[in-house]
Order: structure tokens, then sequence, then C-alpha cells
């Protein structure tokens, strides 16, 4: 499995998308850290910045790597390596080049810059959604056989969780605000990680009432350790599931 790793790694971090990706978070990072003279808006334009840029650059370069590597895939497997191993692996090393991507471009200049407790929290949040992003672009590989089809799926997955989802969420608070929503609310939420990352680090900026009706409600139930602990179980299960379900796809794929 190390050697897989060190080869997709040492592979991607010679990429030129993943150079200009790390070079454009970078310039955006510093540019808006430096103009602003409030850290809190500082951070808040980097947050939008990184819910936006991160999911759809994640999901979308990753389906297409490993859409890519179908003919090095088919050569691992002629040698004794277990599917899941090879599959691991390879999510692994697409991840760690994203996320190191992403330390790089983001990181260093909010740790240089604008160090804090919510900066640690954004950094978590991006890392979050990238390992998030790369296990649904691994799922979309295995269930769909043609490339086409396969970056269709990781648009419409990126566009459904920055955009799409909010707009379906502010249906449903508006259609039953007559109605103790609240804890149904917090329950729906969780299904969308890019919120879970944008809802965590607005409370540690305390700038929760940005967020509306929702904010007051994650206010009060995130503001807590507890709180905290949920949305990070959440993020994880969001990496854990895909991986696991396409684990599952793969080892019964008839390549």
């Amino acid at each position: 499995m190390k050697t897989i790793i060190k080869y997709v790694l040492l592979d991607l971090l010679r990429n030129k998308t993943i150079l200009v990706y790390t070079l454009i978070l970078a310039v955006l990072s510093v540019s808006v850290l430096s103009m602003s003279g409030n850290s809190s808006k500082g951070l808040l334009s980097l947050l939008n910045i990184t819910l936006l840029f991160v999911p759809i650059i994640s999901v979308l370069f990753a389906t297409i790597y490993l859409f890519n590597s179908v003919e090095f895939t088919e050569l691992l497997l002629a040698h004794p390596i277990k599917r899941r191993v090879m599959l691991v692996a390879e999510f692994t090393g697409v991840a760690l080049s994203l996320s190191l991507a992403y330390l790089l471009g983001v990181g260093l200049p909010v740790i240089f810059l604008n160090y804090s407790l919510a900066s640690l929290t954004l950094l978590l949040s991006g890392l979050f959604l990238t390992l998030i992003f790369t296990a649904l672009a691994l799922l979309i590989f295995v269930v769909f056989k043609d490339k086409t089809k396969g970056i269709g799926a990781a648009i419409i997955t990126a566009l459904f969780f920055t955009l799409l989802f909010d707009g379906l969420l502010l249906s449903f608070i508006y259609s039953f605000s007559d109605y103790p929503i609240d804890k149904p609310l917090l329950g729906i939420i969780s299904l969308n990680p890019v919120d879970l990352g944008r809802i965590l680090v607005l409370l540690q900026l305390d700038v929760a009432v940005m967020m509306g009706y929702s904010g007051a409600l994650f206010k009060e139930f995130m503001g807590s350790v507890v709180g905290s602990l949920y949305s990070i179980a959440c993020l994880s299960l969001w990496v854990i599931l895909p991986l696991m379900y396409a684990i599952r796809r793969f080892n019964k794929k008839d390549l």
C-alpha cells in the first residue's frame, strides 16, 4: 500500500493542476488577509473561498484523475494486491496531495497572518471537505464506468452541496415555519458537510446571527463542546461512509 500511495502522491505533486490550485489559494488567501483590516472579515472571506473552491476542485479533480488512471488500476489488479488495499491507497494518495495543496495555499498564509482558534477551525473544515469530496469522487468512479457520466455526476454533486441544498433548506424552513422544526433542521443540516463546515467556523467567529434562523439554533447547540464533537463526528462519517461503500462496490465490480 505504501508504494502505491507514494507513487500516486509523487505523480500528483508534479501535476500542473495541483500546482495552480495551490498558487490560486495562496494568492487569494494573502490578498484577502492583507487587504482586510478586520481579522474576522478576512476569515469570513476566506471561508467563502474555501466553501466554494475546495468541494468543486476536490471532487472534479479526483474524479478525472481516477478515470484517467483506469489502465494503471487494471495493471495493479493484475498483481496479487487486494482490491480494497489498492482503492484505499489511491484514495489516500489523491487526498494527501489535495490536502497538502490546501495547507500550503491557505494554511501557511492563515498561520502567519491571522493565527487564531477560528483560523484553525477554518483549516480543519477545509481538510474535512477535501477528504469528503475526494471520497465522493472515489464513489463516483466506482459507480460509473463511463468517464463523461462520471464527470457529470461530480459536477452535479458539487453544485448540489454548495448551492442547491441551501435553496431546498430555505424552502423547507418557509414551508414549515409554523411548526417546531428545530430538531429536524439540525438533522437536515447534518446531511450537508459544506453547511457543517460553514457553521463551525462562523460559530468560532461569533457571527452566528449572520446565519439567520438556523444560526440561533446552532449557536445554542454547537456552541457547546458536545455540539462541536457532534459536528466533527458527522464530518468524519461523511468521509468513512462513502469510502466504505465504494470499497464494497469495487470488490464486486466487473472491470
